[in-house]
């Protein structure tokens, strides 16, 4: 079956890595695994134990490969891109940072191979279907993307468990957030906007986080009136967050912070990720809106049940490295998440997927 890509290296072997090893595995290509440390699971493919972190020891040890999958934190990602380009190799990783992606752009204009970051949920599949529903539009008024990470049954006055990177959920609660608004570009603080939200009965918060839009902005800057993306929680955690950050100056103390947050709301297996996804525009001179909204829960892969935080993510960049090689998407250059098509994305053996823990 592997026609551009058979060997595919993964590095961070954390939930989202190994179960991203596995789907590939599972999907026909030849996968490594790297990482400081052998999981205790058992997995079907070879796993290298991985101390380096130099873009000179990420090439040695990548050489030979035809993609290379990066899980590791944010910060490593420049370093792994860097590598992957020296070697002619397709890139893939799973990244929310705006500064790493600007980066990994630049490096694209002379690849040989794909570069492909912010390929997991938010960025990702849900540029993937905001842009699928704006299609059918005119002229488009707004595209608006929601996601909620959450515990199922939640407790305390936040309602919330750190079943994410702590790294990544204090970047984007902090970090400046990119919108279009009356079409104009521009950087708005994070953790406002705040507004109301329901899925499937159950009422959210949602309020403006960092990352979640990708390269959205750039694409559809003329085109859209307001395009925004924001984070889902239960009603009450932004205020109790703001308090956090700017009135105890946890700011100011990111790894801290992290520590804090993660010591006091530990992960949960029983989660849940929602999506709501919308887009208004015209078609005929008629106003219209189009939703896209999903509730998926753990499923089981290979025996056994993996989070839904997990599961959305590995598979969504399981699946553009299945249109990769199948050559559904390009194969060299960057690669925008707004540019995959919806239905070939789901008919993808990843893809798929979304289906099987779909409820709502």
């Amino acid at each position: 079956m592997a026609e551009k890509i058979k060997r595919v290296a993964v590095l961070g072997l954390g939930k989202v890595g190994r179960l991203a090893a596995l789907l590939l595995h599972e999907t026909g290509f030849e996968v490594t695994g790297f990482d400081v440390r052998k999981p205790r699971q058992k997995l079907p493919f070879k796993i290298t134990e991985q101390s380096a972190a130099t873009e000179s020891e990420i090439e040695a040890q990548c050489r030979g490969f035809d993609a290379i999958l990066s899980c590791l934190p944010y910060h490593l990602n420049v370093g792994v891109a860097t590598a992957a380009h020296r070697l002619g190799l397709h890139y893939f990783d799973l990244t929310e940072d705006v500064p790493t992606t600007k980066a990994i752009l630049e490096m694209s204009e002379t690849a040989k191979g794909v570069m492909a970051p912010q390929c997991g949920l938010a960025p990702g599949l849900v540029g993937i279907i905001g842009a699928h529903l704006a299609e059918r539009f005119e002229e488009i008024r707004s595209i608006k993307l929601r996601v909620g990470a959450l515990p199922q049954h939640p407790t305390g006055l936040l309602g919330y468990a750190f079943n994410w990177s702590p790294e990544g959920v204090v970047n984007e609660y902090l970090n400046d957030c990119e919108v279009i608004e009356e079409g104009q570009h521009k950087w708005v603080s994070p953790m406002e906007w705040v507004e109301k939200i329901y899925v499937n009965g159950q009422r959210l918060e949602a309020f403006t986080t960092s990352g979640g839009l990708g390269t959205m902005c750039e694409t559809y800057l003329g085109r859209v009136e307001n395009l925004d993306y924001k984070s889902m929680r239960y009603p009450g955690h932004v205020e109790l967050m703001n308090f956090f950050f700017h009135e105890l100056l946890m700011r100011e103390k990111r790894e801290l912070a992290g520590e804090i947050l993660t010591h006091a709301k530990p992960p949960v297996d029983d989660d849940v990720v929602h999506i709501h996804v919308s887009a208004e525009g015209t078609v005929d001179g008629r106003l219209m809106r189009e939703e896209y909204v999903r509730s998926y829960y753990p499923i089981e892969i290979s025996g056994h049940v993996w989070r839904a935080i997990a599961w959305t993510t590995s598979a969504s960049v399981a699946a553009v490295i299945e249109m990769v090689n199948s050559g559904d998407l390009p194969a060299k250059g960057f690669l925008k998440q707004e540019q995959i098509p919806l239905e070939p994305f789901l008919q993808t053996r990843n893809g798929q997927l979304y289906e099987a823990g779909e409820a709502g």
